[in-house]
């Protein structure tokens, strides 16, 4: 079929509109349950966090351009939702609570960005359990009479929990189930007085019960929770009269006296209604034992007596009051009784009184001494006390007021009338130096009685003193210190004593005694401690004194302390040489020492100083200021070098020491030493030449030797003599003394010397030769007419040796001193030995006689 121009052209536009059309999105339909889509039937539990992603808007475009999403709500209502344009995610903004708004309503879009699709959504909020129950109508009071039957209802109690479900129940229940006597029903809240208990108004006038309520539980925030409240039911109870009346002040005693007038009160009995709520009128009256003496007032219970003591028949009346409760209709309701008793006595109207020897007396006074014997009994206490009473109105106690545990009072009770006795109870707390004057006060007081009438005396006790005391010092030892030239009669010290006694008996007289008492002397009253005028005190004879120092009274009695007087240091000894000349022998690299000694007693004064003052020659040698010792300088080592820088030859040195002493002023002393200098070498040969030389400042060492080497020889003579003694007394033996006289054969003639020392030749040693006496030539003294030296002092014998024959004179290469020490002239002492050798001994004597006499150590 063939069409027109125009059906053509027609065609062609239709499809050209159909080109341009663009259709509009839509969102997808998941239904029920699905978290994306269009939010059809959709819910949402109210106990969802805010911030949780919740919904997934979903939705397409059919020409697949890309779309975006958007969420609104009316202006009125919360913002609750909010969108992710591009994802279509849906997130809680907004806290929710189904108590408040159970559903949300919401405008979702969605646009292709040229067409826009909107739809109304309703969101369902669901519920959880975030309510508590909450009661209603409170507080709950209820007013209830005390004698309401068990299981009576008193009070409905109710709440609300405005969540569905379970979470909506409630029910309730006591807090405190058994201890209370209530019940309650746990669904319609019904409170009850549980079966079989009781009120009592008279024991509890409200009680307070504790009610919770709570729902059933439920949901939150995915886990199962239940809710509670408590509230409080307040319950009065209300009086009755179920009581008797009650009497107060209980039981009733009264008494009447010698001069209570007719119509006079005794006493009254008081009563009331045991129901305190709504108590009923109270009247009284007398049921018997009265007999007509005594009445009693219907309204006010007071008993009063109608007779005259003196008319009163009977001592004692047992009365019995009967008590009535009239309602406020005047019937009279339950009733009471008591018994009263009532007491005719005497007045009580005399207290106890003090009498003297002139009457009534308030006032004792007594002289006596101190320290009574215990038990003693005061007998210048004349005390009488009297309560003119009779019966027990008469009985009364009798005690001392003041300083407890001195005296006691006899007798204790009284009935009527006593002589008063105080006996001394403490002898010791009765002291003059502590009380001059003791005070107490004599109490009376009535026992039995309802007045307690009492009375008082003064007792005052002059107490006299007697010597009791001993004297005491102020301290149990004195110490003082004086300078040892303190001049004779200086004060020392003062002592002081006291003596608390008075008068004749407290005046301390001094004196001192002791071994070391006898430079000293003591006032004997004023204590002072002084030195003897004769006395002369010197620190370094003796530093301390000690001794005693006693305190008397005028009858013997006395104490003591010690003493202790320390003489201070003056420096008034000068240091003292040995010798004002000494010899010293000096091993060429070995010091010589020289010492001085200061006697007095303490430092600095007794600490000394050495100083060379002159030497000849000069820059020889050199001394330690503190130990004395001397060496030769460090320019010396030799023999040689010290002849050198001797002027003219001269082997004499000569030394000019100080010894001066550190005190304040300072005091030295000056001593002339000479000096013999040897070589190591010329000892090294010579075991007795090194022995002397190692002995010559100390010659006791060689005697100790000596001493030593004799005592082995006696121990053996007397062992020998001991074992021969014993061997002859078994043998029953007398052997006879034999004297055998034999001649010694004469000794061949020889020449025998002792070589002392042995020096190596040098050509320094031999500008120092020294001649031998050619008639002797070997120096050993062993000439016929040589005369021995002395015993006592003299060394060890020196070895023997056989000499060489033929030998040529031997020299000693030697620098020694020729300086003689200032001493009493002796006769001429033959050559023993070398010159060393002779120098040696010389020395070693001399220190002998000076140190050997005073020394028995060695012997």
């Amino acid at each position: 079929m063939r069409r027109g121009p125009g059906a053509a052209l027609a065609l062609g536009l239709l499809r050209l509109c159909l080109a341009q059309a663009n259709f509009a999105p839509h969102f997808f339909d998941n239904g029920v349950g699905s978290t994306n889509g269009n939010m059809a039937l959709f819910s949402l539990p109210e106990d969802t966090p805010v911030g949780s992603h919740v919904y997934t808007l979903n939705g397409t475009d059919p020409e697949g351009d890309p779309v975006s999403y958007h969420i609104s709500f009316d202006p009125s209502t919360r913002s609750v939702f909010s969108v992710d344009p591009n994802f279509g995610n849906i997130t809680l903004v907004e806290e929710l609570d189904r108590e408040r708004e159970d559903e949300i309503e919401a405008i979702i879009s969605i646009s292709d960005g040229v067409n826009l699709v909107a739809e109304k959504v309703t969101i369902l909020v669901t519920d959880a359990n975030d309510e508590a129950p909450s009661f209603i109508q409170e507080p709950y009071v209820a007013q209830v009479p005390e004698d309401i039957p068990a299981g009576s209802s008193i009070i409905k109690v109710h709440a609300v929990d405005k969540d569905a479900g379970s979470g909506g129940a409630v029910t309730y229940f006591l807090q405190n189930v058994q201890a209370t006597r209530f019940a309650l029903d746990r669904h319609s809240g019904v409170l009850r007085l549980r079966a079989g208990a009781t009120l009592d108004y008279e024991k509890a006038r409200a009680h307070f019960v504790t009610v919770v309520a709570k729902d059933g539980g439920g949901r939150l925030r995915g886990a199962d929770v239940v809710f509670s409240t408590t509230t409080t039911v307040t319950v009065n109870v209300e009086d009755v009269q179920d009581m008797a009346p009650i009497f107060l002040g209980i039981p009733y005693y009264g008494y009447v006296y010698e001069d209570t007038l007719p119509g006079s009160e005794v006493l009254m009995v008081v009563a009331m209604d045991g129901d305190r709520g709504k108590p009923n009128q109270i009247l009284y009256s007398l049921l018997n034992g009265s007999d007509g003496d005594f009445e009693i007032n219907e309204t006010s219970g007071v008993i009063s007596v109608m007779q005259s003591p003196a008319q009163l028949r009977r001592e004692v009346y047992e009365l019995h009051v009967q008590v009535t409760e009239v309602s406020s209709s005047g019937i009279p309701a339950a009733q009471a009784m008591v018994p009263v008793t009532i007491r005719i006595v005497d007045l009580n109207n005399h207290p106890p009184t003090f009498y003297g020897e002139s009457g009534p007396q308030n006032r004792f006074e007594l002289s006596m001494y101190e320290h009574p014997p215990q038990g003693e009994i005061l007998q210048g206490l004349k005390i009488t006390v009297n309560d003119s009473d009779q019966g027990a109105n008469a009985k009364f106690n009798l005690r001392l007021v003041g300083p407890g545990g001195i005296f006691r009072v006899v007798p204790l009770t009284v009935l009527n009338e006593a002589q008063v006795t105080i006996i001394v109870e403490n002898s010791a707390a009765i002291d003059f130096e502590k009380f001059k004057v003791l005070t107490f006060k004599l109490l009376a007081i009535e026992v039995n009685t309802p007045e307690k009438f009492s009375s008082t005396a003064d007792v005052v006790i002059q107490l006299l003193d007697t010597n009791d005391n001993v004297p005491k010092f102020t301290s149990h030892y004195y110490i003082a210190r004086i300078p040892e030239n303190a001049p004779g009669g200086s004060n020392v010290v003062a002592v002081t004593a006291v003596d608390p006694d008075t008068g004749p008996w407290g005046e301390v007289k001094y004196s001192i005694y002791g071994s070391g008492a006898d430079p000293f002397l003591i006032h004997p009253s004023t204590g002072i401690i002084y030195t003897q005028p004769w006395a002369s005190l010197d620190a370094e004879a003796t530093a301390r004194y000690n001794f005693y120092v006693k305190a008397e009274d005028m009858e013997g009695k006395y104490s003591l302390a010690e003493v202790f007087v320390t003489l201070l240091d003056v420096n008034d000894h000068y240091p003292q040489f040995g010798k004002s000349i000494q010899e010293k022998t000096m091993v060429l690299g070995t010091p010589v020492k020289i010492e001085a000694t200061d006697q007095d007693a303490e430092e600095p004064n007794n600490l000394v100083d050495y100083s060379i003052t002159h030497a000849e020659p000069a820059n020889v040698f050199d001394i330690d200021a503190h130990t004395g010792e001397i060496r030769l300088k460090n320019s010396i080592r030799s023999l040689d070098a010290l002849h050198n820088i001797t002027p003219g030859g001269d082997f004499t040195w000569s030394l000019e020491v100080q010894a001066k002493d550190r005190g304040s002023p300072s005091f030295s002393t000056t001593a002339l030493l000479k000096i013999d200098i040897t070589d190591t070498e010329m000892l090294s040969r010579s075991p007795m030449a090194t022995f002397l030389m190692q002995t010559k400042d100390n010659p006791m060492k060689a005697v100790g030797v000596l001493a030593g080497i004799m005592a082995i020889i006696v121990a053996i003579t007397v062992f020998i003599s001991t074992a021969t003694f014993w061997r002859n007394k078994k043998s029953n033996k007398v052997l006879p003394v034999r004297r055998v006289l034999r001649k010694r054969p004469s000794p061949a003639p020889r020449a025998v010397r002792i070589e002392w020392l042995k020096f190596r030749r040098t050509k320094a040693a031999a500008k120092f030769v020294l001649r031998e006496d050619p008639s002797n030539e070997n120096c050993n003294n062993n000439s016929l007419g040589s005369t021995l030296p002395p015993k006592a002092p003299a060394p060890p014998p020196p070895p023997t040796v056989a000499p060489k024959m033929g030998t040529a004179p031997w020299t000693v290469p030697t620098v020694s001193g020729s300086l003689t020490p200032q001493q009493p002239q002796q006769s001429p002492k033959p050559k023993v030995g070398s010159p060393i050798q002779s120098a040696l001994v010389s020395e070693l004597r001399q220190k002998f006689e000076k140190k050997g006499v005073g020394n028995k150590a060695y012997f």
